[in-house]
């Protein structure tokens, strides 16, 4: 008999059945769009360092007071944040995990972000607001991995908590988050048209 432990939790919500939905994400489209055309310090920061693209990443200040949808869906990210801190079982001694940084993502066709993790943060996340066909989701990588050393490879039908890479595929409306050390990357698009998200993290203050 097996006993599980130090599970990763992934936070998986969709709010494309919530009142106004549709409304809602054409805002934070056309707000997506115009940050990129007005944010002129993060298409230059996209440019050196070769992001097929655009990202408001670097771009400086409160980037959810740009737009009235913004700030609705951080309402909405607030709530979701905060039940999954429960979930963690995390203590936050009488504090509580605040929105610290929020940027939109526009990936081009053939453009993806290499593995990375999110440091200083507690929870990071993403919110996805379009996702046209051949676009990649989001790919997780075991943790443990640096560290199996001699371990031979996991069969290919073993079960996804078991395999060193998983990869969820997400649709427009969905949000996910995860605890700010678990590495991730994006694949390269095969689209034809952008891939649109908005990524953000939580801090403990």
């Amino acid at each position: 008999m097996s006993q599980l432990l130090f599970a990763t939790r992934i936070h998986s919500a969709s709010l494309a059945a919530d009142k106004g939905f549709s409304a809602l994400n054409a805002d934070l489209e056309e707000a997506c769009r115009m940050l990129e055309a007005e944010d002129e310090a993060g298409r230059a920061w996209s440019r050196a360092n070769g992001y097929r693209g655009f990202t408001s990443y670097s771009s400086p200040g409160e980037q959810w007071t740009r737009a009235t949808a913004f700030g609705d869906l951080k309402r909405r990210l607030d709530r979701h944040a905060a039940a999954f801190a429960g979930e963690l079982g995390l203590d936050l001694d009488g504090r509580r995990l605040r929105l610290d940084s929020f940027w939109v993502n526009v990936l081009k066709p053939g453009g993806g972000h290499s593995g990375h993790i999110h440091p200083h943060s507690v929870l990071s996340g993403t919110y996805y607001v379009a996702l046209p066909q051949g676009a990649q989701g989001i790919r997780f990588e075991d943790p443990r991995l640096a560290m199996m050393m001699a371990a031979p490879m996991r069969a290919a039908d073993a079960p996804a908590d078991q395999q060193p890479f998983v990869t969820v595929s997400p649709a427009p409306g969905d949000l996910l988050l995860w605890e700010s050390w678990l590495r991730h990357e994006v694949p390269p698009s095969n689209a034809k048209t952008d891939r649109i998200s908005i990524s953000f993290n939580y801090g403990w203050r």
